[in-house]
């Protein structure tokens, strides 16, 4: 099947937008602060840059607001009432946010002939958030369906960095809840908490802002006293805005700020795609075509650490510069990888950061982002591209779902049922100063967006 190249992915995208991209994307955490174009919450000059209102046509996205149920907050221990969002465009695409985790539980977007369906894995109650998704001890962890992710995405090696502060160099450490490692913030992280809400005007597009204020010490053990740890330095908050217009562009903006000292960041949305469907049949996610804008990739150790190499992906199971299928070289562990480890082995799959390629003019997209990655799948005919302004995508084909969790239409999920497209900085910055900096700076502002576009 012929599918097209990533120069005519990104064309009339709006390329007047570029300069303002280059501005924006950055591979250090401070220069952010920068784009003021994305700092919407309040002004909504997301929403209009995304699509502009086609002339002549009056439909406008709609959003509601519902009881979900109640959970317990891990920060106070008091049952606290989840809310969910739904945000519909004028195209029949639905997006379904709960307060939990500010997670996505559903994404409904029509395919050939009109046909809808749910395209990203998720449960249907919130107890089922609450027991699975990413349960702290004595759990042994979960998918982190749909979740917002932080305070760090991803790993960091032995869960300890360093970090300089008023004070001088200061160490601090973290839970271990990965392979020895410390993994997508640590036992509880932001998926277990309940954000505060409300909905935000923007032009030609709906939007919910969702907050979470993480205190000094958070993931420590103040916070958590099976953990003989510190925890993350610094009084984060962190606001995150989902707006949705008729252009199927599902945006989420990150503005975050730190009090008192120095911390580290790398937030991410874990949704796991399926373009056939979340209750499509077995093994269809691996059957859709993938292309990343990447010429390298970082190879781990045994522990799922990157080596600090960022390897090519020419003549390699990795190499998704044109589009292939994803399981048609997932079991491939005699062809090389140029990593050394056998790196499918390692991962029982793929599950590693892609290195975005610099942006250019071709592959400029709306906001004047990068493209990081499409999906697409021959059966249904649709499609998923993914923009952002950060520096890597953490690309997870599932290979951790063994058929033990039952999805929101009642079906159990499986390796091959969906993968995800982490856009983030890379795994364990903090201790690799050859990476691109995570680190916010009290006094810092950081603002990230990442777009998922949907076409049929």
């Amino acid at each position: 099947m012929r599918l097209p190249s990533l120069l005519t992915l990104t064309r009339g995208t709006g390329r007047s937008l570029a300069q303002a991209g280059a501005r924006l994307r950055t591979h250090s955490v401070a220069g952010v602060a920068m784009a003021a174009v994305l700092a919407l919450g309040v002004t909504g000059s997301l929403a209009m840059a995304q699509a502009p209102a086609t002339s002549g046509n009056s439909c406008h996205p709609t959003i509601s607001k519902e009881f979900f149920g109640t959970a317990v907050e891990p920060f106070t221990g008091n049952p606290t009432k989840v809310f969910r969002y739904t945000l519909t465009n004028c195209r029949g695409m639905q997006v379904k946010i709960i307060t939990y985790g500010a997670t996505q539980q559903s994404i409904t977007v029509p395919g050939r002939g009109g046909h809808k369906a749910d395209v990203i894995l998720g449960f249907k109650t919130l107890q089922d958030y609450v027991n699975f998704d990413s349960p702290p001890p004595p759990a042994t962890g979960g998918p982190y369906f749909g979740e917002t992710i932080g305070r760090y995405g991803n790993r960091i090696a032995k869960g300890t960095f360093q970090l300089e502060q008023s004070n001088g160099l200061q160490t601090y450490t973290l839970p271990i809840n990965n392979n020895g490692n410390s993994l997508h913030g640590g036992f509880v992280g932001f998926g277990n908490h309940i954000w505060s809400a409300h909905i935000v005007k923007v032009p030609h597009a709906v939007g919910v802002a969702m907050t979470l204020v993480s205190p000094d010490g958070d993931e420590g053990s103040a916070f958590e006293p099976s953990c003989n740890c510190t925890g993350y330095p610094g009084k984060l908050t962190l606001t995150v805005t989902f707006t949705l217009n008729n252009a199927n562009q599902l945006a989420m903006h990150y503005h975050a700020t730190v009090a008192g000292k120095n911390t580290v960041i790398n937030f991410t949305n874990h949704n796991y795609f399926n373009l056939a469907g979340e209750d499509s049949f077995p093994g269809s996610a691996y059957g859709q075509f993938v292309q990343m804008n990447a010429d390298r990739y970082l190879p781990t150790n045994a522990t799922q650490i990157p080596t600090g190499v960022e390897a090519p992906v020419a003549g390699t199971p990795f190499d998704f510069r044109k589009p292939h299928t994803i399981g048609s070289r997932i079991d491939d562990v005699t062809a090389p990888d140029n990593g050394g480890g056998n790196q499918l082995l390692i991962a029982q799959g793929y599950d590693h950061n892609w290195v975005l390629n610099k942006q250019t003019p071709a592959t400029t997209g709306p906001l004047g982002l990068n493209l990081a990655a499409r999906a697409f799948d021959p059966h249904s005919g649709r499609s998923l591209t993914v923009w952002t302004d950060q520096p890597g995508v953490q690309f997870y084909s599932g290979n951790f779902l063994n058929g033990t969790l039952v999805g929101i239409s009642g079906h159990t999920y499986r390796q091959s049922a969906g993968y995800t497209f982490e856009t983030q900085h890379f795994p364990d910055s903090p201790n690799q100063p050859n990476f691109p900096s995570t680190e916010l700076k009290v006094g810092q502002v950081f603002n990230s967006t990442t777009i998922y576009q949907f076409g049929s």
